[in-house]
């Protein structure tokens, strides 16, 4: 007979989150992974096959990652072996490693589950690999961040890649629906409240099933549900998962420019206040406008650095967060400015020559010969000062001879480009005469 602890959750370690005593039975009940475990998913025809390879699990906090690697050893038989990458070391590796092989000679296989995989170093990473080619254990490590960054190419090759989504509302809402079930209640909030509910889940099933154990919690049977703003008070809302040194700052560093560079200041704006919010500094947000505006807008608008370096100042003396203003100001500047990369592109094909073309000399017209020995070598001579020829344009080649002139800036015709663009075509038009 169940007593009032079982009943409550609690077991002789103590107290079970509602996250853990809903944890799905089989592979088809874990929700919002349709494309991994439904009817068609990888995972449901890995295990039609017969055969589960090593795998590693990416996807954000509360997706269901460690759930399916447990899972997947109950529904292949495989003896089910945990550990965090963050509290283990090289003696917790040997000892996992040394009790799979005597299991593998007693005729059992074993599912080693490493959780944050991507914490143990390269030598450690490449302590696995014996182990996964020989079929001593399989591997199934669960990451957060980008495993093409993290991991190591060896054991990346030994292992399958599969995503894991960030919840979505229907599975959030599903998720709900279970927690209805085994409360045998409704959840007591309104119908805008469950809205801003699954809203500060940001896709974390775990999390967002501790919000809801809260409010079962908070709201006692039969009270009035809550509304939007009673619902704010009753649970501690997070700040949005970010971490500076993980690949979703980068992600949304990528949005943020490549929706400046496609002019969408809206776009712009949504990543740019989505960094803010989370906690990023915004000096760095800073820098990284005043390059959007040099690689993006450059001379079809010079402006824009302008503005650019306009917000860093005005940040620097305003301070949070008034300041964040001006750099909203310099964001939709910037991507509503008319673009070019005609500079960017030039100095890249520049540099490369530079690099290929080595200690080449610059013609000796433009050398100055400051010595007897040097004017008697012609440095200098047969310079032409340009202000003193007609257009102020001598049309002399200032490439190394051994060279011949080369063009790498091509502007466009767009902006303040388009005028430089008239200026060039002039000044090749009466190089051409005057040569």
């Amino acid at each position: 007979m169940a007593s009032l602890f079982d009943a409550g959750g609690v077991t002789k370690e103590g107290p079970r989150p509602l996250a853990d005593r809903l944890r799905p039975a089989k592979l088809s009940e874990v929700v919002g992974q349709d494309h991994l475990v439904g009817e068609q998913g990888t995972l449901t025809r890995m295990l039609a096959s017969g055969r589960i390879p090593s795998i590693i699990l990416w996807g954000p906090p509360g997706t269901g990652k460690t759930t399916i690697a447990r899972l997947l050893a109950g529904e292949t038989g495989l003896v089910f072996e945990q550990m965090s990458a963050i509290f283990s070391g090289v003696a917790d590796l040997k000892k996992a490693f040394e009790q799979a092989k005597m299991r593998r000679e007693q005729g059992r296989a074993t599912l080693l589950f490493v959780d944050e995989i991507h914490r143990f170093n390269k030598s450690q990473q490449d302590s696995f690999l014996p182990y996964v080619e020989n079929g001593t254990i399989t591997l199934v490590g669960a990451t957060t961040e980008n495993p093409s960054f993290e991991l190591n190419g060896a054991l990346l090759s030994r292992a399958q890649v599969l995503v894991l989504d960030r919840l979505d509302e229907g599975a959030l809402n599903a998720l709900i629906a279970r927690a209805e079930i085994y409360e045998k209640r409704l959840l007591p909030v309104d119908t805008d409240a469950r809205v801003a509910l699954v809203n500060m889940a940001d896709g974390d099933g775990r999390y967002f099933l501790n919000l809801v154990e809260e409010i079962f919690s908070a709201v006692p049977e039969g009270a009035e549900p809550l509304n939007s703003e009673a619902l704010g008070k009753a649970v501690s809302k997070r700040l949005p998962l970010y971490d500076k040194a993980a690949d979703g700052h980068y992600n949304l560093v990528s949005a943020l420019h490549k929706s400046v560079r496609g002019s969408d200041p809206d776009a712009a704006l949504y990543y740019l206040a989505r960094m803010l919010s989370a906690g990023e500094d915004p000096l760095f947000l800073a820098r990284r406008i005043v390059r959007m505006a040099i690689e993006d807008v450059g001379l079809a608008d010079p402006e824009a650095v302008k503005q650019a370096l306009a917000a860093k100042d005005t940040y620097d003396f305003l301070g949070s967060p008034e300041g964040e203003l001006a750099l909203a100001q310099a964001v939709v500047y910037i991507a509503t400015a008319p673009k070019s990369n005609a500079v960017y592109v030039a100095y890249k094909a520049a540099m490369n020559r530079a690099k290929e073309t080595g200690s080449l000399a610059p013609p000796k017209i433009i050398l100055n010969a400051p010595t007897k020995l040097m004017k008697d070598q012609e440095y200098g001579s047969g310079y032409q000062y340009d202000h003193d020829q007609p257009d102020a344009f001598s049309g002399q080649n200032y490439f190394p001879p051994e060279m011949g002139r080369e063009k790498y800036y091509d502007p466009v015709e767009r902006g303040f480009e388009r005028d430089v663009k008239k200026r060039l075509e002039f000044w090749s038009k009466l190089r051409k005469e005057r040569q």
